[in-house]
């Protein structure tokens, strides 16, 4: 009798008007993580490595790319009747930019010099390098096939994840090796 009354929360799914609003959120909220970072910091921007300058770069990106998909994903949501076809929209808004930012970010640690890449360990790199190419493929798949919300949110999730460990990474630099 209780558990009749007790709502599920399997079947009290977010609705996606509210899940891109609190992604949208949590994107604004990590850019201006970044600009706390940047002003709090002793040096100017300009003084940073080159890595320093190329995490903030992704913390920003990795920002900025959810908020504008977001805002994409509530705008095609304002047309009544929405459009059947609004995921694919969205995923095919979101694959635009994800490929150019995929190929620049893959090319930029590649010309550090080796002392810079002492500061961007292999195995933080590659796994996110290959989970973003992994989210591009959904992005397609959801484009030719799917036309479901999750795969075009699960674009916006994995963004909003580097971010907080770009975030994380500038706030808290490598620390020395003890030996």
């Amino acid at each position: 009798m209780i558990a009749a009354q007790v709502p599920s929360l399997i079947a009290e799914a977010t609705e996606p008007n509210e899940a891109l609003g609190i992604a949208a959120q949590v994107a604004v909220t990590l850019a201006g993580f970044a600009g706390i970072v940047v002003v709090f910091l002793p040096e100017s921007v300009h003084q940073w490595s080159r890595v320093d300058r190329f995490r903030l770069r992704l913390l920003l990106s990795n920002s900025i790319f959810p908020l504008a998909y977001s805002l994409f994903g509530m705008l095609l949501l304002t047309i009544k009747p929405a459009p059947d076809s609004i995921w694919r929209w969205c995923s095919a808004f979101a694959a635009v930019f994800q490929v150019p930012f995929a190929i620049a970010n893959f090319r930029t640690p590649r010309r550090f010099s080796p002392d810079e890449s002492k500061g961007v360990p292999k195995i933080v790199f590659y796994p996110l390098f290959a989970i973003g190419s992994a989210t591009l493929l959904l992005q397609i798949y959801n484009i030719a096939v799917l036309n479901r919300f999750w795969p075009f949110f699960a674009g916006i999730f994995v963004h909003l994840m580097a971010a907080m460990l770009q975030f994380v990474r500038l706030v808290l630099p490598p620390q020395p090796v003890i030996k």
